[in-house]
């Protein structure tokens, strides 16, 4: 089964390293051309345009995008519907809000495109361990192109989740999961940092003791023991926490759907207070105590 990819980043170059070494043949194509050569090195068949890379796979054509979430993935979605054959499949592997996705099937059905929203999980780790996905869009298409699942993922490892936006919507409950399962994590060994017994010990032997059969062992504790065995590393990053939507969206949709979660929202709410230096909260807070109490207030 041939496939192209196009967006080289560190995902969708690990996803096509992974399906060269399984025997596919796979065609790639990047807005910049190094990493397209870098690949071609490897194995992959490079491509300098859509339309060149469209040319290079038979019929039909299957087409994966790692590309930025958002108007890029529109962008290109909307360039290739205009390239592509009644029958060619689009798969959207980026980390798409679902009801994009949704709408996105409908407008590419309209043409006879296929359209499958994939949510990938797994990492930069994944080209060596496998992935792990999650697929929305027409059951028939996505067990066409189960020979790519049984190459990318771990035994196991992929499941067809419903129509069009279902792989976008459970990939953003999983993301939504994560945020809080770290948040957990950071709390907790910060206790543990901060007690009597900080220097008794080791933060990385408590992950790798938790890693070894308790009921909070995880990929991610094993990240954690890898990041705490280098007692210098956390002096040189600063706490400044990203987020990349999908935390957003889950929440909203929690508030839509009145399902609560005050655990994966205060992990959403606690990476946008990691991004302040002086929170103008707490300096109402300081001020507040001070008027009532008399409590000091620090000076800059």
């Amino acid at each position: 089964m041939q496939i192209g990819i196009i967006g080289l980043g560190k995902m969708g170059a690990n996803i096509a390293k992974r399906l060269i070494e399984k025997g596919k043949k796979v065609v790639v194509y990047n807005r910049t051309q190094e990493k397209v050569t870098q690949l071609s090195r490897e194995g992959a068949v490079a491509a300098n345009s859509y339309e060149n890379l469209i040319s290079k796979l038979q019929s039909p054509k299957i087409l994966w995008l790692m590309l930025p979430a958002g108007e890029v993935t529109e962008n290109a979605l909307d360039k290739l519907s205009e390239l592509l054959n009644e029958g060619d499949i689009i798969i959207d592997g980026a980390n798409s809000f679902y009801k994009d996705s949704i709408v996105r099937g409908e407008k590419l059905s309209k043409k006879n495109i296929h359209f499958l929203d994939i949510g990938v999980s797994g990492g930069i780790l994944g080209l060596e361990t496998g992935y792990c996905i999650m697929a929305g869009g027409n059951k028939l298409v996505f067990d066409y192109i189960k020979p790519i699942m049984d190459s990318l993922c771990v035994d196991g490892g992929y499941l067809y989740c419903g129509g069009s936006g279902a792989g976008h919507f459970i990939k953003m409950v999983h993301n939504g999961i994560e945020y809080a399962l770290m948040q957990a994590y950071g709390e907790g060994f910060e206790i543990i940092k901060n007690s009597k017994y900080q220097d008794d010990v080791k933060l990385e032997e408590v992950a790798h003791l938790w890693n070894r059969g308790s009921v909070i062992r995880s990929w991610l504790l094993e990240l954690l023991e890898d990041v705490l065995s280098d007692e210098k590393y956390l002096e040189t990053i600063e706490g400044s926490v990203s987020d990349s939507g999908e935390g957003r969206w889950v929440v909203k949709e929690a508030v839509d759907l009145e399902v609560p979660v005050p655990t994966i929202a205060e992990s959403l709410f606690k990476r946008f207070r990691s991004r302040q230096k002086d929170a103008y909260s707490d300096k109402i807070l300081a001020a507040l105590r001070n008027k009532f109490g008399g409590h000091d207030v620090k000076k800059r």
